[in-house]
């Protein structure tokens, strides 16, 4: 299944245009492994782009080390025997963007208004440089100009103090922020007297947090980097870890180097699950060798795992019953499945109504390749799955992971060496927020514990998560929306909705390192303000700080900078959520500014309310941090009967949901299957450039990746320009223009193409059932022949009408 031809790395000569034009822009076949000197390649080209070639090489050695600053990019965990490179090539744009020479002054705002910016690219604000000082929008000039930070602080109390009730403020977390950060704001937040916690995870893993929860007891994975080591085969769905986890490649390749199996199940071929060439192998990079990372590759159509997850499930009942009739030991390990498990014989009694026919119509798998993906996982004493958005961001996301869970309890696998439960989480320390708090659907232990610690009475209302924070903002119920990083108005969906519902509330904060395109949706007040990044000294009154972060296998370590700051005028998140609450709360007990001149403090209060983080300091200082123990791994099983649950959903329950998104009467055309995804010079919604080098797209992001045959029967052909439209059954109009046609690797019916491009597409209303999560990983959409665009800026071309017709949700 895997090629294994040697091939040359890329040249200095294939250097990219950075803007977007159809005079550049390209698609050209790359035939190159994964990593490799093309890795290599793109990281010196974005130094010297950031202009710390120097520097930043510098900084990278101190990326991911014990005594160095963690990764601002993805979650995946660090090796306890680390290198001096500990990093990938996607985690080293995040630094060179980060560390970048280039600034965002005062004067700069001061020469271009809000409207102006706003017609730029997402790749030329994030190319600008740092935010070095707060800022205020001026409505009046339609530009930001500075404010001090006292004053900053005093607008944010004055907005909030004035509001009828603490529930129409929402406080968003992106998953960057650290645990000291998160642990400080969650506090603030429910001194203040809300639990509006709008947060990243509501937009990604929160069918994980919530199926995990429902299945064993906890929202979390249960593996860490050692079970790889004994695994026998590795099942990978939904995810694509060269762009989105590079640095999980070299443990694949250890998986497959000693003879362990590696399945990729993906609706699209994607370079990182078949080859990769380890920079950091000296004889891979010296004879331009490489290594198959999956041995087989399956591709459902978009939306056809729990079908295939099903079909796994009933293809091992049937095989259990031939075996016991044949007087052999069963497949399934009874004893474990009776003292740890409640709901089998109820979940194979569904399975048993379930029929083949619907199994293999709506996986998109034929019967032998469903089958063999069964048997494979059947014969493995010790299975390992992981899983991303591909799992996730549908409306039956939480239902996928209740399957994936039901699969390993089956087979004993959960909390057995070598086996178990693996999502593969985005952002760096997106897990150790939730675990510090950021939770708009607390638990009543934890705000107990928060209450006996700091004397408080915390609001026990649940509040809103991303979708509803949008609503109400629309809606008028939310009034102050506060954003602890990230891009709020492009990483949701139903964009320009989501847009105006922001340009309706009286005040919008962001506390950011860089500029993006939700400091240009502005409310009447809005206000920007910089902070420190991980690179960075954090200087403090008892001298330079340490943050931790937790990991997606539940590691926790510090994280130190050693740059110096962008600006004197930077303040650490921490700082700044400490003085939101101090001004904000000005008869509060809390010692807000007392935290920060030592976070030591900070994880003494964490220590004090959460159990599992018994001696923080003492162990957080050592090499490597430590790791917090999964229940499950030890049988203790945190749900309401005690045990881990068994739960399905009807298949046709599933599947008829997914197609009443929209009407058959709304079109006659074909309605195809469309999954919004990231290019390799992509971080979420921070882009580092305009090209998808594993995919063979190069200076241009409006592409549409579809089967040749689909093509083929619409009477397209390869370049033609198409405008997308997506077709629910709320009437509401919801187009975006002018995309390139690519012919790909991709099962018929099923389209891929870019996001936040392609955000607009998704309606608010669609989403998981449970987490609320949007299924931005199945949206019905039509194409329709478009026009070559006259220029590649972002949501121009999506209708503003959009924005002023009601979503329910």
């Amino acid at each position: 299944m895997n090629d294994l031809e040697k091939n040359k790395p890329e040249t200095e000569g294939q250097e990219r245009h950075i803007q977007e034009n159809t005079n550049f822009a390209r698609i050209e076949p790359y035939t190159h492994p994964a990593g490799g000197w093309g890795a290599l390649l793109s990281v010196a080209r974005n130094l010297k782009r950031q202009e710390v070639f120097a520097k930043g090489s510098i900084t990278l050695m101190n990326i991911n080390q014990p005594t160095g600053f963690d990764c601002p990019g993805c979650a995946w965990p660090e090796k306890k025997d680390t290198h001096a490179f500990n990093f990938c090539e996607n985690g080293a744009k995040a630094v060179a963007f980060e560390a970048t020479s280039k600034r965002v002054t005062p004067e700069f705002f001061a020469h271009h208004t809000v409207s102006w910016l706003a017609e730029q690219n997402d790749f030329y604000l994030e190319d600008l440089g740092r935010l070095t000082d707060p800022i205020r929008y001026d409505a009046a000039t339609d530009k930001y100009v500075p404010i001090s930070w006292d004053d900053a602080f005093k607008l944010i109390a004055q907005h909030l103090q004035a509001l009828d009730h603490p529930d129409q403020a929402a406080f968003y977390t992106s998953g960057r922020a650290s645990n000291e950060a998160a642990f400080l704001y969650q506090l603030f937040v429910r001194s203040y007297g809300t639990n509006n916690f709008p947060d990243c995870s509501n937009m990604c893993h929160e069918t994980t947090s919530i199926g995990l929860q429902d299945s064993i007891g906890l929202g979390k994975g249960t593996v860490t980097l050692d079970d790889f080591d004994q695994a026998d085969t590795v099942f990978s769905f939904g995810h694509n870890p060269g762009t989105n986890h590079p640095r999980m490649l070299g443990t694949l390749r250890e998986v497959s180097r000693r003879g362990g199996n590696i399945i990729a199940i993906n609706p699209i071929k994607e370079r990182g699950l078949e080859r990769f060439q380890d920079p950091q192998a000296a004889i891979e990079m010296m004879t331009n060798g490489s290594t198959p990372i999956s041995r087989f590759y399956f591709q459902p159509k978009i939306g056809g795992d729990y079908a295939l997850l099903l079909g796994m499930m009933k293809h091992l009942h049937e095989w259990d019953k031939q075996a016991i009739l044949a007087g052999k030991m069963g497949i399934f390990d009874r004893q474990y499945i009776a003292e740890n498990t409640v709901g089998f014989d109820e979940m194979l009694k569904e399975v048993d109504r379930t029929e083949w026919r619907d199994i293999y119509q709506y996986s998109g798998l034929s019967p032998e390749n469903l089958e063999s993906i069964a048997k494979m996982f059947c014969e493995s004493e010790r299975s390992i799955f992981c899983w991303g958005m591909g799992i996730t961001q549908h409306r039956h996301g939480t239902a996928n992971v209740h399957m994936l869970a039901n699969l390993l309890l089956a087979k004993g696998q959960i909390g057995r060496p070598g086996a178990g439960l693996c999502p593969v989480r985005g952002h760096s320390n997106v897990q150790g927020d939730r675990t510090m708090g950021i939770n708009e659907l607390p638990s009543a232990k934890m705000l107990d514990d928060i209450d006996r610690v700091f004397n408080i009475k915390s609001p026990r209302k649940h509040g809103y998560g991303v979708v509803e924070t949008i609503k109400a903002m629309y809606e008028g119920a939310v009034k102050v929306f506060i954003a602890l990083g990230g891009n709020f108005a492009v990483a949701t969906p139903d964009t320009p909705y989501t847009q105006e519902a922001l340009k309706r509330c009286s005040l919008v904060v962001n506390i950011a390192t860089k500029l993006n395109r939700s400091h240009l949706v502005c409310g009447k007040d809005a206000l920007v303000l910089p902070c420190l990044g991980r690179t960075e000294l954090d200087k403090q009154l008892k001298g330079n700080q340490a943050i931790s972060v937790e990991d997606s296998m539940s590691n926790v370590h510090l994280s130190a900078g050693r740059n110096e700051p962008a600006s004197k005028n930077l303040l650490s998140e921490p700082d700044i959520v400490a003085r939101m609450a101090e001004a904000t709360l000005p008869d509060s007990k809390i010692k807000w500014r007392w935290y920060v001149e030592d976070y030591d403090r900070i994880r003494d209060s964490i220590e004090e309310v959460f159990e599992e983080f018994k001696d923080f300091n003492g162990r957080a200082y050592q090499p490597g941090g430590f790791h917090l123990i999964h229940p499950a791994n030890v049988k203790v099983w945190n749900t309401p009967v005690g045990k881990a649950q068994f739960l399905i959903t009807p298949l046709s329950q599933v599947y008829n949901d997914q197609e009443n998104q929209f009407s058959a009467q709304y079109t006659k055309s074909k309605v195809y299957t469309l999954m919004t995804i990231r290019s390799h010079d992509q971080y979420n919604t921070t882009l580092y450039g305009l090209d998808d080098r594993y995919r063979g797209v190069f200076g241009q992001r409006r592409v549409l990746f579809i089967n040749q045959q689909d093509i083929d029967e619409a009477g397209f052909v390869a370049d033609q320009w198409v405008d997308i439209e997506s077709v629910f059954s709320d009437g509401v109009k919801r187009v975006v223009k002018s995309f390139r046609i690519v012919p790909y690797n991709i099962p018929s019916g099923s389209l891929a193409a870019y996001y936040p491009e392609t955000n607009p597409l998704v309606a608010l209303s669609s989403h998981d059932q449970y987490a609320k999560i949007p299924a931005s990983k199945s949206v019905p959409v039509i194409l329709h022949a478009g026009d070559a665009p006259e220029h590649f800026n972002l949501f121009t071309e999506v209708d503003p009408e959009n924005a002023e017709k009601k979503v329910e949700t």
